[in-house]
């Protein structure tokens, strides 16, 4: 029975794609399909696929570069069972990452998402302690037993208080994402949006503790001007304050007051000035206080 779709939103790297794929490849049982989706033009890519000649991967090329957000709900049109994931390109399943979440999802059948365990790994595939990683860690994720099943306004205060979740790692229902999609209005946030969208219609989120996932966080990618820009910052703020005021109609207030103050948000403006002085200079710097203080 297939039942876990294992979809790779492709574009960038291709040594780390193809380090994700032989992780995918080392998985257990017959019940899962890997879908590679290239969003790029790197030469040699088709050709390796078909070089796998592995009837358990399907592997297309957009015709268009379609961004981030639209190569995800490409992938999701693509997706056909029961659950799937959405796994970062640079990303490593370990190969115990079918063995956990299927158990999780016979312990928790209606569960629309299960957050497994996950180290976070650097450029260089060592373990990967960052200041935004501890503080998920010790202050906005859930304590107590690791095996859990949450939802409702409780959890949406969680995770809009800070978002703990690592997405990529996340197995999903297909039908609930295919139901809501993600924004193609948001580049950076859509998968809390999703993540809100779920809650509000009543779906749960089942966590379980062993690790079994591997994302990569890039040491380097906070040190280009471009992540000072405030983009990402307006599009999360615009995100929160909408938030906020569909979950005061949603009758969630303690939700929405946590939305609408996205400490967390805030917090990590703060913590992007040393950067922002040395990479970005005044208009870098102007940003970061701009969304920490308003």
């Amino acid at each position: 029975m297939s039942r876990f779709e294992i979809l790779l939103p492709y574009y960038g790297d291709v040594a780390l794609m193809q380090d994700a794929v032989r992780s995918v490849l080392a998985q257990d049982g017959d019940d899962w399909r890997l879908t590679v989706v290239d969003d790029g033009r790197e030469p040699g890519v088709p050709e390796w696929f078909e070089a796998l000649a592995d009837a358990r991967v399907r592997y297309f090329r957009n015709e268009r570069n379609l961004g981030v957000t639209g190569n995800f709900n490409r992938c999701a049109e693509l997706a056909e069972y029961e659950y799937l994931v959405l796994m970062g390109c640079d990303d490593l399943m370990h190969p115990n990452y079918l063995q956990v979440v299927r158990a999780a999802a016979d312990r928790e059948p209606t569960a629309a998402m299960i957050q497994p365990g996950v180290l976070v790994i650097g450029t260089d595939g060592r373990e990967y302690d960052t200041l935004v990683d501890r503080t998920k860690r010790k202050l906005y994720s859930p304590k107590g037993p690791g095996r859990a099943l949450l939802g409702g306004e409780e959890l949406a205060v969680s995770v809009l208080r800070g978002n703990w979740l690592y997405f990529p790692s996340i197995c999903w229902r297909t039908e609930a994402v295919k139901r809501f999609g993600f924004r193609a209005d948001l580049g950076v946030i859509q998968d809390l949006a999703l993540v809100v969208d779920l809650l509000v219609a009543g779906e749960s989120l089942a966590t379980t503790p062993e690790v079994c996932f591997s994302y990569r966080r890039h040491a380097g990618s906070e040190s280009s001007a471009k992540a000072y820009t405030g983009h990402r910052f307006e599009e999360a703020k615009r995100f929160f304050v909408e938030t906020a005021d569909r979950l005061d109609r949603h009758g969630w207030s303690r939700a929405a007051k946590v939305s609408r103050l996205h400490l967390s948000s805030r917090l990590h403006a703060v913590t992007l000035l040393p950067g922002a002085v040395k990479h970005a200079g005044r208009a870098g710097v102007s940003a970061m206080l701009r969304h920490a203080t308003r």
